[in-house]
């Protein structure tokens, strides 16, 4: 009988143990989503700036036409990345498409702003240089969301992966979650946007 009552007692054990790491891993995982939810904040405005900037710049640019549907064209494929990656910041497909897409919307801008030096009454439009600061903080502010986000996916993975984390995590399906990196173009900075 003792024995009995000592094996009942370790099974509670084992499933307490389980639960308590089961509801660990749910709560990193929620953790991945709040930052996502972070980054989506930041990229909505941004993409929500980029038609203001367009605008403003297409009285100026009127022989530019290819690089204003550069940029608009950019923009819409990160925004439609985002909504991918928005329905599972763990997938890691999604996650490299809205970092591909990033990175090509930066390099789009950052030739848009090289473009418009040639434009004197453009760069001392005070509109202009409005929105640049708006873009430029807004730029910082994607960043220091997507590092957040890039580090609460690792603290989620670390968890899903060590032992014995990982037996419940592999029994309930925990897929890992991916970083969000933006493509080798972006250059780790945020664009230089000064027309100063």
């Amino acid at each position: 009988m003792p024995s009995f009552v000592i094996f009942l007692a370790i099974i509670a054990a084992v499933i307490f143990w389980a639960i308590g790491i089961y509801n660990t891993l749910i709560n990193e995982r929620n953790r991945v989503k709040n930052a996502f939810a972070q980054i989506d904040v930041q990229l909505t405005r941004r993409y929500d700036l980029i038609p203001n900037l367009v605008e403003m710049v297409k009285g100026y640019m009127k022989h530019e036409r290819e690089t204003l549907q550069a940029v608009i064209s950019a923009r819409n494929s990160a925004s439609s990345s985002l909504d991918a990656a928005k329905a599972d910041p763990a997938n890691a497909k999604a996650m490299q498409q809205l970092g591909a897409s990033e990175g090509a919307l930066t390099s789009a801008l950052g030739r848009l702003f090289a473009l418009s030096e040639a434009y004197p009454d453009l760069k001392a439009n005070q509109n202009m240089m409005q929105l640049q600061e708006e873009l430029a903080s807004t730029e910082n502010k994607v960043a220091f969301a997507r590092q957040a986000f890039n580090d609460t996916v690792l603290q989620y993975n670390n968890s899903a992966q060590n032992f014995p984390n990982n037996v419940v995590a592999r029994f309930f399906s925990f897929d890992l979650a991916s970083f969000l990196e933006i493509d080798a173009e972006e250059k780790r900075a945020a664009p230089e946007v000064s027309f100063t």
